[in-house]
């Protein structure tokens, strides 16, 4: 017989022998391996136009499995993850999620920014039943089964922000936006909620997402003359748009802006002066003043630098990560329809630099406290006005009636 033949079957024999008391010690400790951590993935862009912002969440979401590690785990098991670059473009972003889920095997998935990415993998993670937990705030008319919402629903962001417009006297407003779902959609609410207040739109631009000429576009506000900007360019659109309206030394003053996904990362990279005076819509704010968000910002900047900043969604993507573990727990299993079963309930919540967070199980969203911010000469962000008590998620609107009659629907 061959030696080697005759060694395997003779490890064989013993492993049989030995079942049921000890078992056989080489297999024993190859199969242990997997067991010792639970795999997570996280789905970010790394690289591209969207780097800008992404990188922050990353770092908050890598920052709180540190400290779920250190606080023993979950069911008594370290958290692994596995990271793909969505590299700023939907079609990556389906394909490594594709790859997380189906070769890496994860638990679950923290990932996403733009509204494209999450509507190119929205449809993985139905087909394969896995679960994908979304940061950002969005333009909503969504609810999907295998994704719990932790950023703001727009009426937690966006209807609020033109209320408050409206409130201070703003009459005309011009909408500005990179080409995509989220501002197309998100400038439908606005139309629809600044016309029903008797208010007007004089004026509506789109740039594609790697655009960095604006100089079309401020010509158009400038012949339009509004009193405000609805600002919804994401990534570097928005460094090259306020950087060459400073260049005609256009402020606040001049042209004031509301923005949605201009948070202190983005503020950072901009520069404080040029931003100075504008507002922003937002959840959460570096400055929001409670004991576990100065506890947040000094463990985030212990991480990755002094020099670093939190932001809203930042803040939202280490929610996520401490919710995923709550309901983890509670169901006492990773297994997907296992933990989307006690999200469900509606009793998963987190003590969130933010505040209290708790998922609604019937929308998948967080009802979450509104505040409108201004941003200062440091480079952070002020609040200027908050809602009294976290808002209940209304990701269709249903509850305005100027939203019914216009009859919103969402655009793929």
């Amino acid at each position: 017989m061959n030696r080697s033949i005759g060694k395997s079957l003779s490890l064989i024999a013993a492993c049989a022998l030995i079942l049921g008391t000890a078992g056989c010690s080489e297999k024993k400790e190859s199969a242990a391996k997997p067991e010792e951590t639970i795999k997570v993935g996280l789905l970010h862009s790394l690289t591209g136009p969207m780097a800008i912002s992404e990188k922050a969440v990353r770092d908050a979401e890598v920052l709180a499995i540190d400290e779920i590690n250190q606080s023993g785990g979950v069911l008594g098991k370290k958290i692994s993850f596995v990271e793909e670059d969505g590299a700023s473009e939907p079609s990556t972003f389906a394909t490594k999620a594709e790859k997380l889920i189906d070769i890496e095997k994860v638990a679950t998935v923290f990932g996403c920014w733009t509204s494209s990415s999450r509507k190119a993998v929205k449809p993985i993670f139905e087909e394969y039943g896995s679960l994908l937990w979304y940061p950002v705030q969005y333009e909503g008319m969504e609810m999907s089964p295998n994704i719990v919402y932790t950023g703001a629903a727009p009426n937690q962001q966006i209807v609020p922000a033109i209320e408050y417009l409206i409130g201070k006297g703003y009459k005309k407003f011009f909408l500005l936006g990179s080409d995509y779902v989220f501002p197309r959609t998100a400038n439908m609410i606005i139309k629809a909620e600044v016309n029903a207040a008797g208010k007007t739109v004089v004026g509506e631009e789109y740039a594609d997402m790697d655009q960095t000429d604006f100089a079309a576009i401020i010509s158009k506000i400038e012949a339009a003359k509004p009193d405000v900007i609805v600002n919804t360019l994401n990534g570097t659109g928005n460094v090259s748009f306020f950087k060459q309206m400073s260049e005609k030394n256009y402020t606040s003053k001049e042209y004031m802006t509301m923005s949605f996904s201009i948070a202190e990362e983005e503020v950072a990279t901009i520069g404080p002066a040029i931003l100075k005076g504008h507002l922003v819509s937002w959840n959460y704010y570096q400055t929001t003043d409670t004991p576990k968000n100065k506890a947040f910002v000094a463990a985030y900047k212990a991480k990755f630098g002094e020099s670093r900043v939190t932001s809203d969604p930042a803040e939202a993507a280490y929610d996520a990560v401490y919710l995923w573990a709550d309901a983890v727990k509670k169901a006492g299993s990773t297994e997907i329809s296992k933990v989307l079963a006690e999200v469900r309930t509606g009793d998963v919540s987190f003590d969130a630099p933010e505040g209290l967070v708790k998922i609604d199980g019937k929308s998948q969203h967080l009802a979450k406290t509104v505040r409108i911010g201004e941003v200062a000469e440091n480079g952070l962000i002020n609040e200027v006005y908050s809602t009294p008590s976290p808002v209940a998620p209304d990701p269709y609107l249903k509850s305005y009636d100027w939203a019914v009659k216009a009859g919103i629907q969402p655009l793929q």
